[in-house]
């Protein structure tokens, strides 16, 4: 915790120095540490050369109600060369059941943040600066390593809520709290081709769809653009749900192929990774939506160049890219499981606004209810 308060306290000193971000030099910026922003595909392989990775992502908390979903349609999928279909969490802490967290990390899909609070209004997070984000993302990877039981080295990646950008403050936090990638960046003008993922050493080229973005050098974290899908009406949507045009809910065809139009404009192009980015609700609320999708993944499981894959293994292989035939001959992802003894906490008196809450934790339970400045709630 000291040296959290260190670090925001150095950070906050030193922000209006950070070096305005310069053109990219390809001949600096150079794999596995450093990529410019850029359509090309990496390592100059041609596109019918590259795995077309399906990044599939859920938001908000995790709960014994949406669990049931997950289970449902995520549970027991391979990829074509035999591997477990991946996809990622971006958790949210209130409301979250930490016992289903473990069980989700302990699955092979991957845990990551999206923040302590997920407070109204959105202004905050456009005006969050490093002390904030630190108490709502450094401190939620210590919180979520704690109660989940999952390494905290494998807590890597980030969704702001709203995909409200932060400016600079963000990426500054992830670069000095060990986080890898963040997944909340927009692009409306980078979708054919699409956008590859990149890292903020030099200027970045994708449009800011949300401001403030970034603008200073930072090397280490990596951005992964939210390429944006077109909906019925050639407007653009960053989450699935989000498509204002589109298919009537009950109609499992229609949304069948509205999913698979947007993946082939990824497919059929430079193979940028292709997001099917949405939450739970919207799939427990629409049974033909639900339909829809599973058929798609079922599609994408079935393609030998196609991989739903975690989101960190993205990046893993844009740092070091090689072929599909190459790829496929690898071994699966290893992971160690962290198994989880359940621990009902509660009532827990929340300090921020009084309120009672119970929790569902694979450690001990905590004095109060974890909040901002008391990630363990000691």
């Amino acid at each position: 915790m000291r040296l959290i308060l260190l670090l925001s306290l150095s950070a906050v000193a030193l922000a209006a120095e950070l070096p305005l971000a310069t053109e990219c030099d390809e001949t600096k910026c150079l794999l596995p540490r450093c990529r410019c922003s850029s359509t090309n595909v990496p390592g100059g392989l041609a596109p019918r050369d590259v795995p077309q990775f399906v990044s599939v992502t859920f938001d908000d908390a995790v709960n014994v109600i949406n669990i049931e979903t997950y289970r449902e349609i995520l549970y027991g999928r391979s990829n074509s060369n035999g591997c477990p279909a991946g996809a990622t969490f971006y958790v949210s802490h209130e409301y979250t059941n930490y016992v289903l967290v473990n069980e989700l990390y302990n699955r092979g899909y991957e845990v990551s943040l999206h923040s302590m609070t997920h407070q109204t209004p959105q202004t905050y997070w456009a005006e969050a600066d490093y002390d904030v984000l630190v108490k709502e993302l450094a401190d939620q990877k210590r919180q979520m390593s704690h109660f989940a039981l999952i390494p905290e080295q494998e807590i890597r990646g980030v969704r702001l809520p709203f995909l409200q950008m932060s400016g600079n403050a963000s990426f500054q936090v992830m670069a000095d709290s060990g986080l890898v990638y963040d997944n909340s960046w927009p692009t409306v003008s980078h979708v054919n081709p699409g956008l590859w993922p990149y890292t903020l050493d030099y200027a970045s080229i994708q449009d800011c769809v949300v401001p403030p973005c970034p603008s200073a050098s930072i090397p280490g974290p990596w951005v992964m653009p939210m390429i944006s899908w077109s909906d019925l009406n050639g407007s653009p949507c960053s989450m699935a749900d989000s498509c204002f045009f589109t298919p009537p809910l009950d109609d499992e065809n229609a949304w069948y192929n509205f999913i698979l139009t947007n993946f082939e404009r990824h497919y059929r192009g430079n193979r940028a990774p292709f997001g099917f980015y949405i939450h739970e609700w919207y799939l427990a609320v629409n049974p033909a939506v639900k339909a829809a999708f599973v058929r798609f993944m079922n599609y994408v499981n079935n393609l030998n160049d196609a991989f739903m894959v975690n989101a960190n293994q993205i990046i893993e292989w844009v740092q070091n890219p090689i072929p599909v035939s190459e790829y496929i001959r690898r071994p699966c992802r290893r992971f160690s499981s962290t198994p989880c003894r359940m621990t009902g906490c509660g009532p827990l008196r929340s300090e921020h606004n009084g309120l009672d809450y119970w929790m569902q934790v694979c450690n001990t339970c905590p004095r109060v209810y974890p909040w901002l400045g008391n990630p363990l709630g000691t």
